[in-house]
């Protein structure tokens, strides 16, 4: 099968190979997929610049965690009749070496979910770390109707699933973007306002917006930078869900000022979610996109011979959202194959 792989770290343009690699057998409770499209994420592009040390440990990794295509074939224990669903992928590459930057995949069945017959391949690769993300961000610490929820860089790849789920569930939304163009994104998705994460007192401008009330929870995507701020803005007893600090990497706590606002502090992770929260993530996911509730944001798609490509736009930190790999389109066979899911 045709595939793209590193087995050394550094830049993309110089450890990326494309070429053939064997096509994955099939095992006990696996799908074998055939895939249409394969999602970048900020973590397949940190792996390969060498982000973990020992990834290489036992060969060369095929990257990338999400992505969608076609089920061709099944192993033992699971039932025949999932050939030919269309589904999304997650967590492909996670505790093991290839994911889903080729053409084919063998993943444990429960990883591969129904796509409806109404959604592209190419969003079916943004659901599994974005999509996933903001799920848990958002309901992982009980019902949010009626609060006020501060969602930061609101127009990323996580921030604009996060809006929709907490709208959908209820709370009002404020966000952050740092242009207008992005400040009219969040609000076109529900937030009933949007400041500029670069202005130095953006906090204060939040409690500006709710008429000097404080925001009950907030998903954040830079907990170290943003936490001055966010610490202005949140209510006694608020919670930070938070699923990256990229620019402090090691960022310090003000332990008093925390514990005197009795602040519950969540670390994200779609790899560690309870495998409960997984499944009512997609089961939401699922719903959502059957009756076309969410919406998506694909910005770029790309052929194959061009992860490095893909890569880079990622490592940018320019691009807001989903960048894909696209793969040729499935055979009539397959569209035929395909049915539409049952209701969640």
């Amino acid at each position: 099968m045709k595939a793209a792989w590193f087995d050394s770290f550094g830049d993309a343009n110089k450890v990326f190979q494309i070429g053939v690699q064997p096509k994955p057998a099939v095992g006990e409770g696996q799908v074998l997929i055939k895939l249409a499209t394969s999602g970048v994420n900020p973590s397949d592009v940190k792996k390969r610049a060498g982000a973990f040390s020992n990834l290489l440990d036992d060969g060369l990794i095929i990257p990338h965690s999400d992505g969608a295509g076609i089920i061709e074939e099944v192993g033992q224990g699971i039932n025949e009749s999932r050939i030919g669903e269309r589904v999304w992928i997650y967590q492909a590459q996670y505790g093991r070496r290839f994911g889903t930057s080729a053409e084919y995949i063998a993943i444990d069945s429960n990883r591969a979910i129904l796509l409806p017959i109404n959604t592209d391949f190419s969003i079916g690769a943004c659901l599994g770390i974005p999509a996933m993300t903001a799920h848990r961000c958002v309901h992982a610490d009980g019902d949010i109707e009626g609060q006020i929820l501060l969602i930061t860089g609101g127009a990323g790849r996580v921030g604009y699933y996060a809006i929709q789920w907490a709208v959908m569930a209820g709370a009002k939304v404020i966000a952050t973007a740092s242009n207008s163009s992005d400040q009219q994104l969040c609000l076109s998705l529900g937030a009933t306002a949007v400041v500029n994460h670069n202005d130095n007192d953006w906090g204060q401008q939040v409690s500006e917006a709710i008429n000097g009330e404080k925001v009950h929870r907030v998903i954040d995507v830079e907990f170290g930078a943003n936490l001055p701020n966010i610490l202005s803005c949140i209510a006694t007893g608020g919670v930070i869900a938070t699923y990256s600090s990229t620019q402090v990497r090691a960022p310090s706590i003000p332990f008093l000022d925390m514990m005197y606002k009795d602040l519950t502090l969540r670390m994200v992770i779609v790899y560690a979610m309870p495998e409960k929260a997984k499944m009512l993530a997609t089961e939401d996911i699922t719903r959502a996109l059957e009756i076309g509730t969410l919406k998506h944001r694909v910005a770029h798609t790309l052929p194959l011979e061009e992860i490095s490509e893909a890569h880079k736009l990622i490592e940018s930190g320019k691009v807001k959202g989903c960048v894909c790999l696209l793969y040729t389109s499935p055979s009539p066979r397959d569209a035929t194959l395909s049915r539409m899911p049952s209701s969640a």
